[in-house]
């Protein structure tokens, strides 16, 4: 059970959407927020990523060809050839068409850079605890042999959106796709065993990781913490301090949570009826499925389904 996969799975609401942006120095974007998680990579020259005045935490980071950056929230910043440069917001005479994905051209005559800028649709109304824990900004170097499938996946992107040919508008976007296990791969392996903390410790724990395991490969099974506990190797109350400490929250509450998201994507995403759900989900009636789910979501599990799919 990939439960880096499943956690990404259980928030997508859409597909990633994308544009390639080129600039000539002196250039300056000013990006809005977005729903979900921005992205950039940087497929040939340098530029900065420059946050916005409400964003003090923040500071400017210098982009190199190969680097890639993900932003958890999807904030609002600038992508710029210098910080200094002022930036200007989006317009439509600056897109231009030749390319798999929209393609918006900006700046001077100055030195070139090209980036591929987008977002992922990601519900940031209920992340999963493995995503609200990731930082603000990922700021990964793929250059000197570091991050090599990251590095090979954007290679990649690079010369499909170079050289469009019979394939790329099926290629690019799912290259696109990969690149966010890609990037979360990437930076989860780069936190040290000794500093590893959160989510990043608790994948790679001998006692929490096969807990989660079994949690994400049957929800719908009569977990209990004693038998969780069993699979892990240690005492009932050692595994719960020790579960809660890595993943933020008791083993059950965690149960309870997965079992609620892996609901909703059912809902969302197929027409099975809620008997089947519930059963799917660990509870043995409609009823007792119905109550729970709308305790977590705030609405019942049928109302629940007529929205999203009407959305």
């Amino acid at each position: 059970m990939d439960i880096l996969t499943e956690a990404l799975s259980s928030m997508r609401t859409g597909r990633p959407t994308s544009v390639r942006t080129n600039g000539r120095a002196p250039w300056g974007l000013r990006l809005p927020p977005v729903a979900g998680a921005g992205f950039h990579v940087v497929l040939y020259g340098t530029c900065w990523l420059v946050p916005l005045e409400d964003s003090p935490d923040l500071t400017p980071i210098a982009l190199s060809p190969g680097d890639v950056v993900f932003l958890r929230n999807g904030r609002g910043h600038i992508l710029a050839d210098h910080p200094a440069t002022p930036a200007e917001v989006e317009r439509p005479d600056q897109f231009h068409p030749g390319s798999p994905l929209g393609t918006v051209t900006i700046g001077g005559d100055g030195p070139a850079t090209s980036l591929l800028c987008g977002n992922y649709h990601l519900d940031q109304g209920r992340p999963h605890p493995l995503v609200r824990q990731l930082p603000e900004v990922i700021h990964l170097a793929t250059r000197h042999g570091r991050h090599p499938e990251l590095s090979a996946a954007v290679q990649l992107l690079g010369a499909e959106l170079e050289n469009p040919r019979i394939g790329s508008a099926g290629i690019v976007p799912t290259l696109i796709d990969s690149l966010l296990l890609y990037i979360l791969r990437a930076w989860l392996e780069d936190q040290p065993p000794a500093a590893a903390r959160g989510w990043a410790a608790a994948l790679g724990d001998s006692a929490v990781a096969p807990a989660l395991t079994a949690i994400h490969r049957d929800p719908a099974a009569q977990w209990t913490v004693e038998s969780l506990a069993e699979r892990a190797g240690l005492s009932r109350a050692a595994f719960a301090r020790r579960f809660t400490a890595l993943v933020g929250e008791p083993p059950m509450a965690y149960l309870t949570r997965w079992r609620m998201t892996t609901a909703a994507r059912l809902l969302r995403e197929s027409e099975a009826p809620l008997t089947t759900v519930a059963a799917r989900t660990g509870y043995g009636s409609e009823y007792a499925f119905a109550k729970a789910f709308k305790r977590e979501y705030g609405q019942a599990p049928g109302r629940y389904r007529r929205l999203v799919q009407a959305a």
